[in-house]
């Protein structure tokens, strides 16, 4: 998940409104830190094949492991900003000095073409998202309490305490936005997650 959003700017409309028709479905996920939703988006993706994972674009440098195309687009701050200037990202923002966007010109094919897309983005990017594709299908993925979010956190070794809490209070200003989403799933029991998620998701697709 993306770090704490310090600067939003949206960008102009200028590449689909309301009255484009496409037959595919936009499904965005948003989650805490920590809440599983990487977890559930891969379980989806396993059970939905053809569903189209839009990949973000970063200015960021990869960290270890992560691969071009697959973690992230990794490109350079000439390049997102002329994207910035050309209407491209359906959705950006920058975080500690960096571009994060979603490709619309990716989203705009895709749906065209009927195909249906899986968006892994925070509460600011959805509000971006909605402004632009508001027949959406948003999906929030909540922890059963911030009691068991921090311990999920801090079971992972991968942050300090300060780090933690900085995501604890930033799981807070999520979960204070949590309406803003059409369907809730309680994260409590991973396999119980997942069938709730694939069921919302079939539900719209069998419905087209």
């Amino acid at each position: 998940m993306r770090a704490y959003i310090e600067n939003i700017i949206t960008t102009p409309l200028n590449f689909m409104n309301s009255e484009n028709i496409h037959s595919g479905n936009l499904f965005i996920v948003s989650a805490p830190s920590g809440a599983g939703k990487s977890t559930l988006c891969r379980a989806l993706l396993d059970t939905f094949a053809d569903i189209q994972y839009s990949v973000s674009f970063t200015t960021r440098r990869p960290r270890a492991k992560e691969k071009n195309g697959v973690h992230y687009h990794f490109i350079d701050k000439q390049a997102f900003e002329k994207g910035i200037a050309t209407g491209r990202w359906a959705e950006w923002a920058e975080v500690h000095g960096n571009y994060y966007g979603s490709d619309g010109d990716f989203i705009n094919k895709c749906l065209a073409d009927g195909g249906d897309i899986l968006l892994d983005i925070d509460v600011q990017g959805t509000r971006q998202i909605l402004e632009r594709y508001p027949e959406s299908i948003t999906i929030f993925i909540l922890p059963p309490s911030l009691d068991t979010l921090a311990q999920r956190l801090e079971l992972r070794d991968a942050d300090s305490q300060e780090s933690i809490a900085l995501r604890l209070k930033n799981a807070e200003k999520e979960i204070a936005q949590k309406d803003l989403y059409r369907h809730e799933i309680v994260n409590d029991r991973l396999p119980e997650a997942v069938a709730q998620l694939t069921a919302i998701v079939e539900r719209y697709r069998s419905g087209r």
